[in-house]
């Protein structure tokens, strides 16, 4: 039989573990031949988009400035609703890229 204070510091203990887990789980990052991103011309690095195929392209587009990204600029990946729970680099581009307001 276990002490109540034994109870209280196990509870204490797998609560912090549970919460630690989740800060460092971190979601999948989209890889380029994954369908969805394949069907938005997706990559992860916004310097490698074709321009014939999306001459709407501009260097200066990033995943970290469109409105669909919710992580930070500064962040080095963000989630994307587009991607279902995964990750897109910062870096990226796809074709639904549409800038943040200023």
């Amino acid at each position: 039989m276990t002490s109540r204070r034994e109870f209280f510091v196990n509870i204490s203990l797998i609560g912090t573990a549970l919460v630690g887990g989740h800060v460092y789980a971190q979601a999948a990052k989209v890889a380029e031949n994954d369908p969805q991103a394949t069907a938005l011309g997706y990559k992860a690095d916004t310097t490698k988009v074709d321009q014939a195929k999306f001459p709407k392209h501009a260097a200066t587009q990033a995943c970290k400035n469109c409105q669909l990204f919710q992580g930070k600029p500064t962040d080095a990946a963000g989630a994307c609703p587009l991607f279902g729970g995964k990750q897109v680099a910062s870096t990226g581009w796809c074709s639904a890229y549409s800038a943040k307001a200023a």
